[in-house]
């Protein structure tokens, strides 16, 4: 595994676009505030093409442009580490467009971002065995003030957080139900107002005080995961045994999966090979849980997650409920549960 250099004092950070761009209020006035911010805390910005562009059918541009993007920023020398403007739809078909091969020649850069950028954060480790953070888009960063998640991804890109190659974050005492963001009030923080209560399996038996377990983290929006399976871009079977020694973590979290697309989509990624060698699960809030026809949001993941006779660690602040904890894809992780608080601790080790 492959870790980036860290964003240097006054470096220069490289946004760019390629799911949604920041076109409209109040992501427009977010990522703007978000500029200043940066620009006030000393550091350089390369602005991509498409970073304020509204062309596309639920990405930025045309699928060619956004993967143009997608390599100009890569292998330009400009910027120190990149972090995507926002979610969106239909990054999946940027795809063709991104030489992976070549971005696995090419000098590693950290790229931040999550949900639509799951096609980006996802591959580049399974593909490129290079190392990036799952964690808040650009437009995020124009909240005042800033919440602790997202120091603690910010910290991540400078390298302010890491001792001795190792990065740790926690969870959360609290997250936000239902967002004050709106066009009228664009840089309105997290309202967060509802009690973090994680929930422990050890396979499928609910526990109180579930043991430690480490492994490599791998995972992302599940809505962009399972469009993954099976198509010329799933190599994750392979990246799984490539990893065996340490075995995966899976952390997961679904935006517009109901309770059923959850339990068809880990189904499909158990019977594509993908959970062979996994240490355990970490499953964030999902954003469409409502139970449906008896089936529930911990019974969706439990069906296959907890056949695994692993530690299944629900409730998780990860995803599209924020705030989230950045989380490190491809890193060595260790992740410890007492009560209801949570840590995990992220070795960048290859």
């Amino acid at each position: 595994m492959r870790y980036p250099k860290h964003l240097p004092e006054h470096g220069t950070i490289g946004f760019l676009a390629p799911s949604f761009g920041c076109n409209t209020e109040p992501y427009y006035s977010a990522f703007r505030h978000a500029a200043e911010i940066f620009h006030g805390l000393g550091y350089r910005m390369v602005f991509g093409p498409n970073c304020y562009a509204g062309e596309g059918v639920g990405i930025s541009n045309t699928p060619e442009k956004c993967g143009r993007e997608v390599m100009d920023s890569f292998l330009s020398r400009e910027s120190d580490c990149l972090i995507s403007c926002g979610g969106g739809e239909l990054m999946c078909e940027i795809l063709p467009h991104v030489d992976f091969a070549e971005l696995a020649a090419a000098d590693p850069k950290w790229f931040m971002g999550y949900s639509d950028n799951t096609n980006l954060t996802f591959l580049l480790a399974t593909l490129a065995d290079t190392a990036s953070v799952y964690g808040p888009c650009a437009q995020t960063f124009g909240m005042e003030p800033w919440h602790t998640s997202l120091h603690d991804a910010f910290g991540i890109l400078t390298g302010k957080n890491l001792q001795n190659c190792l990065v740790t974050v926690a969870g959360y005492d609290l997250w936000e139900k239902e967002s004050l963001k709106s066009p009228e009030n664009p840089l309105a923080p997290y309202h967060v107002t509802q009690p973090r209560k994680i929930r422990c399996f050890q396979g499928r038996k609910e526990t109180s005080s579930p043991p430690g377990f480490h492994g490599r983290l791998l995972g992302g929006c599940l809505d962009c995961l399972v469009n993954l399976t099976g198509t010329r871009f799933d190599k994750t079977a392979e990246f799984a045994r490539r990893y065996q020694e340490d075995g995966i973590i899976w952390f997961l979290e679904a935006c517009d999966l109901n309770v059923f697309s959850i339990r068809r989509a880990l189904w499909q990624m158990k019977e594509a090979g993908w959970l062979e060698h996994a240490k355990g699960f970490l499953i964030g809030r999902p954003a469409n849980g409502t139970p449906m026809m008896n089936l529930d949001a911990y019974d969706a993941v439990l069906e296959t997650a907890g056949r695994s006779h692993v530690p299944v660690i629900m409730d998780v602040d990860l995803g599209h409920l924020p705030p989230m904890m950045p989380l490190i894809t491809g890193s060595l992780a260790q992740v410890s549960v007492r009560g209801n608080d949570i840590s995990v601790e992220m070795r960048l080790v290859p």
